[in-house]
């Protein structure tokens, strides 16, 4: 039996799913596994019990990453889950930034007690006459499952599409449309694109991209759209972009005081993924890969380690470690085995950055004792019997 927790509401759609194995509690502390959205973590204290973490989601920055590693508590998220939500906002984002439908609107709202509103429409309406889509020149920095599932709806839309990602997958390249045009330097989407969108994870790397420099490379009167992460982009050299009359629009999910209520800015309340379809698909997805891993060991979409995925153990017993990404670990582990007499029959070893993860089929149960000897190496965090 396996008991998990909700920090968060969690679709009960996505609840459902979980077999009859599983127990929702009251206590967080005796959790074996977390299910969260956006509920802070970084300050929680961790029990010993805790094995798993599930976001129902893609941003992981309210969970503690190598806190959580240093312990042997796998963190998952739900890449691509909510990307056809966040693809369809996108879409509108477009829309709003190149026709200046949300003036409009608010013009409309400002005369709603004017007796001759339609007269005064026909004379108004040339304030908020915007631009089509059809045409323009759209770059997608980043092609993964939101990056591929826009770059394809622009095609249909009449666009030309460039995209840009050095690391597409092999799955994201079978799913993109054959019409875009992989450019394989941003500079070259900065140069050439009408309307540009981000859809990167906020790395070191990718921290403030779209900046003073980035900027200057673009066309006159650009249009930013930004639905991946605020930090993406040093906003304040936007808004400078705007002041300048080199940015046209800009349009982003993320409020802030640096962006809200300014000039040329549309700023959204952080409704990408805030559509009940998308809530649902996270939930399932979670849920999912939280009871692979608690009943299975198997790891998928995990962010602070390896996938590793030797499906459903048929054996007499399955040893799951984690440990630091060094040398000779393995020897140390099958010296444990082997000095008890117990026949390994099948191994997975999976590293990712400083960690690593080791699982063993072995032909029968591990003695307490055995896994007193394997959490006794130097650099194992955590030894987890499986089966």
């Amino acid at each position: 039996m396996f008991q998990y927790y909700c920090l968060n509401p969690i679709s009960k759609i996505g609840l459902e799913n979980f077999t009859e194995e599983f127990v929702k509690i009251e206590d967080v502390n005796e959790a074996q596994g977390i299910l969260v959205r956006s509920a802070a973590m970084h300050d929680m204290e961790l029990s010993d019990s805790l094995l798993a973490v599930a976001r129902a989601g893609a941003g992981v920055n309210n969970i503690p990453l190598d806190k959580c590693a240093e312990k042997g508590i796998v963190v998952f998220n739900t890449p691509g889950a909510n990307a056809n939500g966040v693809k369809e906002l996108v879409i509108a984002g477009m829309l709003l930034a190149s026709r200046d439908i949300v003036g409009g609107i608010n013009w409309v709202e400002s005369a709603k007690d004017d007796e001759e509103i339609s007269k005064a429409t026909e004379k108004e309406k040339k304030r908020f006459a915007g631009t089509e889509i059809q045409d323009k020149k759209l770059g997608i920095i980043g092609l993964g499952a939101i990056g591929v599932k826009v770059a394809n709806v622009a095609k249909h839309m009449g666009m030309e599409v460039y995209g840009y990602d050095p690391y597409v997958s092999v799955d994201a390249a079978w799913n993109l449309s054959r019409d875009v045009k992989h450019v394989l330097n941003v500079e070259e989407i900065y140069e050439s694109c009408d309307i540009i969108t981000i859809h990167v994870p906020l790395l070191g790397s990718t921290k403030g991209m779209i900046n003073k420099e980035a900027i200057s490379k673009m066309k006159d009167g650009v249009i930013l759209l930004n639905f991946a992460r605020d930090l993406l982009a040093n906003e304040k050299d936007v808004l400078e972009g705007i002041k300048e009359g080199k940015i046209r629009k800009y349009v982003t999910d993320f409020p802030n005081p640096t962006t809200a209520g300014q000039e040329g800015c549309i700023v959204i309340p952080h409704l990408g993924a805030s559509t009940e379809e998308s809530e649902d698909n996270c939930a399932k997805m979670a849920v999912k890969q939280m009871m692979n891993y608690l009943k299975n060991g198997n790891i998928i979409n995990s962010v602070n380690y390896p996938n590793c995925d030797m499906g459903v153990c048929t054996q007499a017993g399955r040893v799951a470690i984690f440990h630091k990404n060094i040398a000779n670990m393995i020897t140390k582990f099958t010296a444990c085995f082997g000095d008890e007499g117990i026949n390994i029959t099948d191994m997975m070893n999976k590293s990712k950055g400083e960690v690593a993860y080791t699982m063993m089929d072995i032909e029968q149960p591990a003695a307490p004792e055995m896994i007193e000897k394997l959490q006794a190496i130097k650099g194992v965090f955590r030894v987890r019997v499986v089966k």
